[in-house]
């Protein structure tokens, strides 16, 4: 069984991982993965969530019993290990890159179509 302390200070520990890998603000572990939702993949997401939930088990007694701690301890792991691997400046890199993409193909694609209407206008 977990205690109440540990499991908030895992929950505390994971909420600031969250706010300083994906900038992402709120108060508590629940508002950052409400806010962050699609910055995370959604395995990690829900493994997260096992560890909202359990919070929410850990204020009544006879909850708090059904809560597995070995399951919550490998969740926290699982959460806190993908986090550690963010890299902020490549995922800011891979978004530039990104737009730069579709800005590029986009103005490839109105340029040609431009070209082919002066062609069947008879203006080129």
């Amino acid at each position: 069984m977990m205690t109440a302390e540990r499991l908030e200070a895992r929950a505390a520990s994971l909420a600031a991982l969250i706010e300083k890998k994906l900038r992402v603000k709120g108060d508590g572990l629940e508002a950052k993965l409400r806010r962050g939702r699609r910055r995370m993949p959604a395995k990690v997401r829900r493994e997260a969530e096992r560890l909202v939930e359990a919070q929410r088990f850990a204020d009544h007694p006879k909850l708090r019993m059904q809560v597995d701690a070995g399951a919550l301890e490998a969740s926290y792991a699982r959460c806190a290990r993908w986090l550690k691997g963010v890299d902020l400046k490549k995922r800011r890199r891979e978004a530039a890159l990104n737009l730069l993409t579709v800005n590029a193909f986009n103005l490839l694609a109105v340029g040609s179509g431009f070209v082919a209407y002066l062609v069947w206008a008879g203006h080129l």
